[in-house]
């Protein structure tokens, strides 16, 4: 399945979160199973090439495209979580959000020095929350191989704020 294919399934929802946002759900391409699973092939064929040892998702939509490439490549799968979420001592980060401010969490034993981590999410916009992500994983010592994404929309210039690491994004918008 080409990329086009794959774009021709992400819907735009004019007006959410808030008005003159354009906001583009990926749940008809989840629900199109060979569209998903093409994602995840193609996600899957570049993530390997960072060869990490650890897969982390943001919460919630990192958690759809994390988990299945950490099982498919054999590697664990950690969440990093919205405040409130983790039963067990974990780490906290504020970070900049589009609309304003948010903070993440991951458990304190969730990575050791020495783990190479693919951190995944659904979509790049400002980078905010990937680098409030990305600052956890180095907090834990692990080491940020590179950040995976279905969209990016170059428009917000998030990956601006990530050049620090290597990004791969499937799918892109202007």
């Amino acid at each position: 399945m080409m990329t086009a294919d794959l774009r021709a399934l992400i819907r735009d929802i004019p007006d959410f979160p808030q008005p003159g946002v354009l906001f583009r759900d990926v749940t008809p391409l989840l629900k199109n199973a060979a569209a998903f699973n093409a994602a995840l092939d193609a996600m899957q064929a570049y993530v390997a090439t960072w060869a990490p040892t650890v897969i982390v998702g943001i919460e919630s939509r990192g958690f759809l495209f994390g988990a299945p490439l950490a099982s498919r490549l054999g590697l664990p799968f950690v969440p990093i979580r919205k405040p409130g979420k983790l039963p067990a001592a974990h780490m906290s980060i504020e970070y900049a959000l589009e609309y304003g401010e948010g903070q993440l969490d991951i458990h304190s034993d969730a990575l050791s020095a020495g783990d190479s981590v693919v951190i995944v999410d659904d979509l790049l916009a400002t980078g905010g929350t990937a680098v409030g992500a990305a600052k956890l994983v180095e907090l834990l010592g692990a080491r940020v191989a590179g950040l995976a994404f279905l969209i990016e929309l170059k428009g917000l210039e998030g990956r601006k704020r990530l050049q620090a690491y290597d990004v791969f994004a499937l799918l892109d918008y202007a």
